[in-house]
């Protein structure tokens, strides 16, 4: 797989937990379950990918001004995430910030998918962005271990 594929992958399930967590009620083990599992996919899928995509970019003219763009949209995201663990489960402004993370983190994917990926694709070389990949798999895998 392919670097891009390799995001596209964790992106896809960060989109199928979100959907599932705004469905939670109230202080459930449901909601600890489901929010427990996107707060480590996020902060994963984050470090692996400023390291394996975001790092390289910058050091092209090209993509710069996009990676600092979406490095700033990752701390957005952790900030919301602080806001959830603060709130109680069954507060009523639970919901409210997880919708919120559920329209910032969709935002983040979809600008990624359609613009990020093609300008890095272009930016990168082949041999560069197979490097990348194993970079994201290795530290993805490390992550995920810890």
């Amino acid at each position: 797989m392919t670097l891009f594929e390799d995001l596209r992958e964790s992106h896809d399930k960060q989109r199928r937990l979100l959907d599932l967590l705004v469905k939670t009620h109230g202080d459930s083990e449901g909601r600890d379950e489901l929010f427990k599992r996107l707060r480590a996919e996020l902060e994963n899928h984050a470090v692996a990918e400023e390291r394996a995509l975001y790092i390289p970019m910058m050091e092209h003219d090209m993509t710069q001004e996009k990676a600092r763009h979406s490095v700033a949209e990752h701390h957005e995201i952790d900030e919301l995430i602080e806001t959830l663990e603060e709130t109680e489960y069954d507060s009523p402004g639970w919901l409210a910030s997880a919708k919120k993370l559920q329209d910032l983190v969709t935002h983040h994917l979809d600008e990624e998918e359609q613009e990020v990926f093609q300008l890095a694709g272009r930016a990168l070389s082949d041999s560069e962005k197979a490097t990348l990949a194993k970079t994201y798999r290795h530290e993805m895998e490390a992550r995920e271990a810890s």
